[in-house]
């Protein structure tokens, strides 16, 4: 017998070579029906494998992440059969789950599979998985496995299999495919009932642009037919609210195959909405006395070595830049990090001095593959809204805090309500992937999850995703429409003052390391821009949008009048243009509500004559009229009561 202990702290016994599906039987036949995947011991098992020994486990349903990657990871496995069967001498590279879906990275040979081959592909998924075959799992040796797909001529994984230990590896098989696979899978293929194939791709071999480009084919699949449904009236909402199409409609930001791919340029109209957004950051930090500093686009490429970046993203980044002067090589800076450490060394720091919290809206590059670009949310260049705070070990908690506090407003501000905290730890079975000493690690670990604790957030914590200098706690906001977006992140870092040697004097007189909290509560503001506008469809905030009141006058007569109002609202502080094109007056309302303007006001000869406007509210339609002075009044205070509360 072995001993089972449930997410309760509850006990059972059962015998030795349990199952997943056994279990879930053990307790109810609907759970038995529902449950997709188990945590045993804290890692992702098939419900079918057999349990030998004392575990903790926790069974997953579709509700939960690990239910979700191994329904997903088993209808990538399906998708690969479909193709085996349809392009015969198919290659296959790698077929994840992905946060929504699937794909896999694929070579057809000759073949080029397109999105019209898509229908076919998924009738022959459909009929592979009505015959609910079942996923078997096998542990295989090295060589076995070479012989395997060297026989099958699969020359992409006998490449990955070339890179993996004896005696870890696995294959999972079903019908007449097999795929090299560390799993977790469900149990047979009849689970997946709603299939629908979105898209495809082209993806280079391991991510190397020198490498083979293969067909990357992305796909969702549901339990339920009415979920692929509900899926896809959320994909059409998307589609509309794609922060490249309405920044394109708003004038907000272009790109430039001649100025380079993946580097933004931001019109005046989306830098005005910019530059509010920076604004508004900095009123928060003087509260919380942070400094503000510059520090150049570029450093001498021995920073980064000091720091450590270069060895972990030397190779990925833009190449050094080399001077006149032999042996001088710089590069693009790709973090600001760094430099802040440069600036705190300026001169001699006392523990009185402490803490120093400096800030910076950095402009930072890093060299991201053609094929990974997309839009403002993946870029080489972009601007971080970084801040770097030095501290004694003892203010690290309550600095910690205070930078929550600042994210907190800022998700407010902005009506990001909904969100998620994540707690990212090291990998415990992979710390060569870190930096520093484990005495500093444990440190910084603890007063992550002590201030989370303190502030009574609910974090989940993962391993292996903390930064290679430190954890760090990340913020996942859903928008309006459900997606999770990574945006706000604090770090807590004992090992660059380490590096650059960063020291205090102390109260009993001696050095002193400090600690160092990296933060950033937008994250890079072209990645916060292109959530804001797929949240918000486009209509900001009356405080933030760039354009907050249009006139319109009916016909030509009226234009100067027109120009005289918006004079008078600008002298009070109101964001206004004038619309004095020789459009009926029902076309520009169009035109302009469009452009998601929170205010309309309509002028003719009747507002001219007694000097009022005609006040269209976006989405609400006549507000009745008024002075110039009078709706200046009315839209300053609607602002200023959105300002207070935050």
């Amino acid at each position: 017998m072995i001993n089972i202990t449930f997410p309760d702290g509850s006990v059972r016994q059962f015998e030795k070579g349990i199952t997943g599906q056994q279990l879930a039987e053990s307790i109810s036949s609907r759970l038995a029906q529902e449950v997709l995947a188990i945590s045993v011991n804290e890692q992702i098992w098939d419900l079918t494998r057999p349990i030998e020994a004392d575990a903790s486990i926790k069974l997953h349903k579709w509700d939960d992440e690990e239910g979700k990657h191994a329904f997903w990871h088993s209808s990538a496995h399906l998708m690969a059969e479909a193709l085996q069967a349809l392009y015969p001498g198919i290659k296959f590279g790698i077929g994840p789950a992905i946060e929504n879906g699937f794909y896999y990275d694929v070579d057809p040979g000759e073949t080029v599979i397109k999105e019209n081959d898509l229908p076919a592909i998924e009738a022959k998924m459909i009929e592979l998985a009505a015959k609910k075959e079942a996923i078997v799992r096998k542990d295989i040796s090295k060589g076995d496995a070479l012989q395997l797909f060297n026989d099958k001529g699969d020359e992409y994984k006998t490449e990955l299999i070339s890179d993996l230990a004896d005696g870890t590896i696995t294959l999972y098989s079903q019908g007449d495919f097999t795929d090299l696979c560390r799993g977790p899978h469900l149990p047979n293929t009849g689970e997946i009932k709603a299939i629908k194939l979105l898209s495809v791709a082209g993806a280079y071999w391991r991510g190397d642009e020198k490498r083979k480009q293969l067909t990357r084919i992305y796909g969702i699949t549901f339990p339920k037919k009415k979920m692929l449904d509900e899926y896809l009236v959320l994909l059409e909402e998307a589609k509309k609210r794609d922060h490249r199409k309405i920044g394109k409609e708003l004038e907000l930001f272009m790109f430039s195959e001649t100025v380079g791919k993946g580097l933004p340029l931001w019109l005046p109209r989306g830098t005005a909405l910019r530059l509010r957004l920076e604004d508004f950051l900095k009123q928060i930090q003087r509260r919380f006395d942070y400094q503000q500093v510059i520090t150049p686009h570029i450093g001498n490429k021995q920073l980064y070595v000091t720091s450590g970046h270069y060895a972990k993203y030397g190779k990925d980044s833009f190449q050094p830049i080399h001077t006149p002067e032999e042996g001088e090589e710089y590069l693009l800076k790709p973090m600001n990090c760094p430099h802040h450490c440069e600036v705190y060394k300026f001169k001699p720091r006392s523990y009185k001095d402490l803490p120093l919290r400096f800030a910076e809206f950095g402009t930072v590059y890093r060299y991201e593959q053609s094929g990974e670009l997309h839009g403002l949310t993946r870029v080489r260049s972009f601007t971080q809204d970084d801040a770097h705070l030095f501290c004694r070990p003892d203010q690290l908690k309550d600095e910690f805090l205070k930078v929550m506090d600042i994210i907190f407003i800022i998700f407010n501000a902005l009506d990001f309500k909904n969100f998620e905290a994540q707690i990212s730890l090291r990998d415990p079975n992979n710390r060569e992937k870190y930096i520093g000493s484990d005495e500093n690690w444990d440190k910084a670990e603890r007063a992550i999850i002590e201030a989370c604790e303190e502030k009574g957030l609910k974090a989940k914590v993962e391993l292996g995703e903390a930064a290679f200098y430190g954890p760090k706690l990340d913020f996942m906001v859903k928008d309006a429409i459900g997606r999770r977006w990574q945006l706000g992140t604090i770090q807590v870092d004992y090992n660059l003052p380490e590096r650059f040697e960063l020291e205090y004097t102390g109260e009993d007189n001696q050095k002193h390391r400090p600690v160092m909290i990296h933060r950033a509560p937008f994250g890079s503001m072209e990645r916060f821009v292109a959530v804001l506008i797929e949240h918000t469809a486009g209509k900001f905030p009356l405080w933030l949008t760039p354009d907050q009141v249009v006139v319109l006058p009916i016909s030509e007569k009226f234009n100067d009048y027109a120009r005289k109002v918006a004079k008078e609202l600008f002298l009070q502080d109101v964001r206004v243009t004038v619309d004095d094109r020789n459009e009926k007056i029902g076309r520009k309302i169009r035109d302009n509500e469009l452009k998601r303007i929170p205010y309309l006001l309509v002028v003719g000869e009747k507002e001219m004559e007694t000097g009022v406007v005609a006040v269209r509210k976006q989405g609400e339609g006549d507000k009745g009229t008024m002075t110039p002075e009078e709706f200046a009044a009315m839209i300053n205070t609607e602002v200023a009561k959105m300002m207070n509360v935050y």
